[in-house]
């Protein structure tokens, strides 16, 4: 008599050293980059990322290989020393572990440089003492910077400032409070919250737990309010023309993941808004206690 053993039914993870072998992939790989020699470039660097980091090792290959081949072809590189882009793994309730595409600020900037439409764009935080006015109507902002580099580094962070200017002279300039941009990662990043941040930097979380907090909002706030800044000034604002192309690419693919049958889905929700092909099986319904509690270690690419 046969034994009924329902986990001989659940289908076999392939390893990604094996999938990335195959002939579609192969494929899929040769006509993106269309030159064997980055092909294979592109190959032993993605092998070496994945064998190094054991939480992408447990993410669906298709995600990772179409994260990086977008990385790839908007001429970015994943180093995070750079911060250009990021693959961080995400678990979706449907499909499991995924590797999403994250745009660094550093990106945006890079791709903004590129295009050749901007004279000048930049992002900073604004420092106590160092705002004296700003008028939301005319986007009109006067700081009065803090010399001291050593004194300015221990100020607290009031705010965050973004700007451009184009080639014909077009300006923008927004200006968020830290608490706007506080109570904005507590919405939209399913790995953030913010009484947990608060109690990470007063130094109440145990050492054990730290695990949990490896978000890159909790990593690195400023660097991530930098980059929803310029998300939001440029997706909002920012001239959009055929130069701009590989601009347009990353806004339209930051925090997603694809599919092996090319479907693309959105982990945060002030993306997915903005954007078509958005499915509705994303975890956004969890309480912050949930998020932070069933959160997984997410590693950076290298």
């Amino acid at each position: 008599m046969a034994v009924n053993n329902s986990l001989s039914k659940q289908p076999t993870k392939q390893k990604f050293s094996v999938v990335l072998q195959s002939d579609a992939i192969q494929k899929l790989i040769n006509n993106t980059l269309g030159d064997q020699r980055k092909a294979q470039k592109f190959i032993t660097a993605i092998s070496s990322a994945v064998a190094t980091n054991p939480a992408l090792q447990e993410c669906d290959s298709f995600s990772i290989i179409n994260a990086a081949l977008l990385g790839e072809t908007l001429r970015l590189s994943p180093s995070p020393q750079l911060g250009h882009y990021y693959m961080v793994p995400f678990n979706d309730k449907k499909k499991g572990k995924v590797a999403t595409f994250e745009l660094g600020y550093k990106g945006y900037i890079q791709l903004a440089i590129r295009s050749g439409q901007y004279k000048t764009i930049n992002v900073i935080d604004v420092k106590e003492g160092e705002l004296k006015h700003y008028d939301r109507l005319s986007e009109t902002i006067e700081l009065d910077f803090i010399d001291d580099e050593d004194i300015r580094e221990e100020t607290p962070t009031i705010g965050y400032c973004a700007m451009f200017e184009t080639i014909n002279g077009y300006r923008k300039t927004i200006y968020w409070t830290y608490k706007k941009m506080l109570l904005h990662a507590d919405k939209y990043s399913m790995a953030f919250s913010k009484d947990k941040y608060e109690a990470l930097k007063a130094g109440k979380i145990p050492q054990s737990d730290m695990w949990k907090y490896s978000s890159f909002w909790y990593k690195d706030f400023d660097g991530m309010a930098f980059k929803t800044m310029l998300r939001q000034l440029i997706s909002k604002w920012a001239p959009m023309s055929i130069e701009s192309v590989e601009l347009e690419t990353a806004l339209a693919n930051d925090m997603a993941y694809k599919d092996k049958n090319g479907d693309v889905s959105y982990v945060e929700e002030d993306t997915a808004v903005n954007y078509a092909n958005v499915v509705d099986d994303i975890e956004v319904t969890e309480t912050h206690e949930q998020k932070v509690d069933d959160q997984e270690p997410q590693q950076d690419l290298l």
